[in-house]
């Protein structure tokens, strides 16, 4: 059941009150229904609960300030007073992952666990992000423009995402994504865009938590990133899943969720 709560942001909760949190944050043009056979999983063992980022899901129509990293994060932060939730596991793909380590990193009081899915720290100097920021701007434009199936086929076809590789997949992906609204999807992309994120490269080396860093061996910029998140903090593993691209959990649930029931097994 999705409630909107006080904080405008839309939510699934399940599993036992008294069971370790976990807090499950989606990618661009996701929704907190991504999770569900992650939840299906482990809500046995474990409370879970997922959220609609800004823009997406049943959070929609909110203020300016909250399409950003910071307001995402202190709406979250609301949420989680709300349900009286203090120090979930924190699960993020690809946009949810950079905003997990953004809420580890800032609020590690918070945090009791860190896995992040496809996502990085940011981009590490003011000329790559401005670059970014121009990149999504363009794709914001084209998001007003209405034509949303013709977009989402050229998205998923960068190099970083291999849906298509296996049957019925990327199809499945599209029809999925079709039912958001392109106009909000804009307000994400030019708010929590990789280039108006501030690069959390250099607060690695003080994070509080242990953490995985999943990534797959197809999608070779974020394997990179993956390994070198692991070199720079001994608090961080990264897992780099082979025959797969961007998106591990739909790729290969099975090892993705042996992956993190590993994980959360030892927080």
């Amino acid at each position: 059941m999705i409630r909107p709560g006080h904080t405008s942001l839309g939510h699934t909760l399940s599993g036992d009150h008294g069971s370790p949190a976990i807090l499950l944050l989606h990618g661009f043009m996701g929704s907190s229904k991504d999770w569900r056979n992650v939840i299906a999983a482990l809500e046995g063992g474990y409370r879970c609960l997922a959220v609609d980022l800004p823009g997406h899901g049943a959070s929609l129509g909110l203020p300016p300030e909250d399409y950003t990293m910071e307001g995402a994060a202190r709406n979250l932060l609301g949420l989680l007073d709300e349900l009286n939730i203090e120090r979930p596991a924190i699960v993020g793909y690809s946009m949810g992952g950079r905003l997990a380590l953004y809420l580890a990193l800032r609020h590690p009081e918070r945090c009791a666990g860190l896995v992040l899915e496809s996502a990085s720290p940011g981009l590490e100097n003011a000329v790559e992000r401005e670059a970014r920021r121009r990149s999504d701007e363009e794709k914001a434009v084209r998001l007003e423009s209405d034509d949303l199936a013709s977009f989402l086929y050229d998205w998923y076809r960068q190099p970083l995402f291999s849906l298509a590789r296996h049957e019925g997949l990327l199809q499945k992906t599209i029809e999925a994504r079709l039912r958001n609204d392109p106009r909000e999807l804009a307000r994400s992309l030019r708010g929590m865009g990789t280039g108006n994120q501030p690069s959390l490269w250099e607060e690695l080396g003080v994070l509080r938590v242990p953490a995985l860093a999943v990534a797959g061996e197809l999608d070779e910029r974020y394997a990179e990133i993956a390994a070198r998140m692991a070199s720079l903090d001994p608090r961080i593993r990264s897992a780099i899943v082979t025959g797969v691209g961007h998106n591990v959990r739909l790729e290969a649930p099975g090892v993705y969720l042996a992956l993190l029931e590993s994980f959360l097994g030892t927080t």
